[in-house]
């Protein structure tokens, strides 16, 4: 049985993280870190890593960006693989990731989800074909209580959309504050925020006279969950530092 931390447990994705762990015999949660320290499981739940001197085979974290130093301090200084599924990250943190990935595994994607890394897919696929004939614009939709924007998901799919456009493409989050034309390079990201909307991503591909979109809806955070559970489990049996991706783990499936 794999040993598992599980990083703001007490959050709305950690519970559900560790509900469905409950029910795979495969998996056990021996920790769980949360600024809310209430045990809701048979877990004890600590602040803060340097309150706990266990071990464990992965650590999954569903916390905040704020927590990565401590996160990562702890991860490093036992060895221990992460599954990092939280977004938002700074260029400074994102540089401080990169660099542990070179003393241990880390799994990071911006979204656990397998219909949304399908669709990554599909958007780069798409971008191969249609090429300069047909304008990019990303919108994303979330609930009321999402902090950061745009998504981790929207930031990703417009990276798989870059990566087969035949121009260096330029992201562009607003256009309020000019008057101008859309230029050709630019990928637009719009992000929403209302409701209790889990997680929509749409991808527009505009032409003349003709458009295409593709799009994802997720009804539940139960797929987070379980993607998040997959990359644990793929996470904590592989030896080779490096930042792993869900295109990792689907090609060892």
């Amino acid at each position: 049985m794999l040993k598992i931390i599980l990083s703001g447990c007490n959050g709305y994705m950690g519970r559900v993280v560790s509900a469905i762990v409950g029910s795979d015999p495969e998996l056990s949660i021996i920790a769980g870190f949360d600024i809310n320290t209430v045990a809701n499981d048979d877990f004890p739940v600590y602040n803060d890593f340097s309150e706990y001197d266990g071990t464990a085979d992965a650590v999954v974290d569903f916390s905040n960006a704020s927590a990565l130093e401590g996160l990562l301090a702890y991860c490093l200084k036992n060895k221990t693989p992460l599954v990092l599924c939280t977004t938002g990250h700074s260029d400074e943190q994102m540089s401080a990731i990169n660099e542990a990935a070179k003393k241990i595994p880390i799994f990071k994607s911006g979204n656990m989800s397998l219909g949304v890394n399908l669709l990554a897919d599909l958007v780069r696929r798409a971008c191969e074909v249609l090429g300069e004939s047909f304008d990019v614009e990303i919108i994303e939709r979330h609930h009321r209580r999402k902090v950061d924007a745009p998504s981790g998901t929207a930031l990703l799919l417009a990276d798989a959309a870059s990566s087969a456009l035949p121009y260096s493409s330029v992201n562009v989050f607003e256009r309020q504050s000019r008057r101008a034309a859309r230029e050709k390079q630019e990928i637009g990201i719009s992000a929403v925020r209302g409701g209790t909307i889990v997680g929509e991503h749409e991808v527009i591909f505009a032409g003349l006279d003709e458009v295409i979109e593709l799009k994802h809806s997720a009804a539940s955070r139960d797929v987070f969950a379980a993607g998040a559970i997959r990359a644990a489990k793929f996470i904590a049996k592989t030896t080779a530092p490096g930042i792993y991706n869900m295109g990792d783990l689907l090609g060892n499936s």
